[in-house]
């Protein structure tokens, strides 16, 4: 075996050795959560209607985020993608702020920006669209945390394409729009659906706003079920009465169903089933 074959060889044992401990990291807590309740309490957490509001409710305002997200982020992340233009530093800080913000500090500043004693609290509720305590809050909070994801990455996809397609495209007589459509689009789909992906699981995980701006959610303009919270929230509130067996049980839910629909589309993408795989120019 020669020497940079040897090299090579302890070089990926590290870098397993190295991986392999941050891999633990993952999943020890969460065999620990999953090991906590029994099977039994799990399976009856699924059928409480308490349970079920929360996380349907969670899945109805994270896919309005997300919709909102991909709407204005990935046009964001286009634009900061081409070429340089005055305060476009200042555009990259505040995008990337909401990333290092706490957010409740996020919460606290969505708060006092709707409060009914505020100009556009009074204006939203005179609307008939107040954002406290509604689906609209917990939606905007959902956008906040997540839409730096969609924007930097649809920027990094966009960055990715190679600008001489784009060139024979425009040589070839096709405009600015259909170049767009047709080339850079479809080139960059996937990692705009990458950053969709990352957008939609920190909505669902978000937390710290949710307690300053929806603790409770109440019927509203896009909702009109029960009194809930979201999902988190929830796992929160029974840890905070002592519960911890039922904050495991729902919690432990949370989880696998995560995971299950991630290995779902982890096993679809590599089988090639998915729209924004393997894209390639149309012909």
């Amino acid at each position: 075996m020669s020497g940079a074959t040897r090299s090579f060889s302890r070089g990926r044992v590290v870098a397993a050795v190295l991986g392999g401990s941050l891999l633990l990291l993952f999943v020890v807590p969460i065999v620990a959560l999953l090991t906590f309740a029994p099977p039994s309490q799990i399976l009856d957490a699924a059928n409480q209607s308490g349970v079920r509001a929360a996380f349907s409710f969670t899945a109805l305002a994270s896919t309005f985020a997300l919709a909102i997200t991909l709407l204005l982020g990935v046009p964001l992340g286009y634009l900061l993608a081409g070429r340089s233009f005055p305060g476009r530093s200042v555009v990259e800080a505040f995008v990337t702020l909401p990333v290092v913000v706490p957010h409740l500090i996020a919460g606290l500043a969505l708060f006092f920006l709707f409060a009914p004693n505020a100009p556009l609290g009074r204006a939203a509720i005179a609307a008939g669209f107040p954002v406290l305590s509604t689906i609209g809050g917990v939606v905007l909070v959902m956008v906040y945390v997540s839409a730096p994801y969609t924007v930097v990455a649809s920027q990094l996809a966009f960055r990715s394409v190679d600008e001489r397609l784009v060139e024979a495209a425009r040589s070839l007589g096709a405009s600015p729009s259909a170049t767009f459509l047709r080339v850079t689009l479809p080139l960059a789909l996937r990692g705009i659906v990458a950053g969709g992906v990352l957008s939609w699981a920190r909505s669902v995980s978000e937390i710290g706003g949710f307690l300053i701006v929806a603790y409770v959610v109440y019927p509203s303009p896009f909702y009109n079920g029960p009194v809930t919270t979201p999902a988190s929230v929830y796992i929160y509130n029974l840890y905070q009465i002592g519960d911890t067996t039922g904050a495991a049980s729902v919690a432990s839910l949370f989880v696998l169903g995560a995971l299950a629909l991630f290995v779902v589309v982890r096993a679809l993408e590599r089988s090639g089933r998915l729209p924004w795989v393997g894209r390639r120019l149309p012909g």
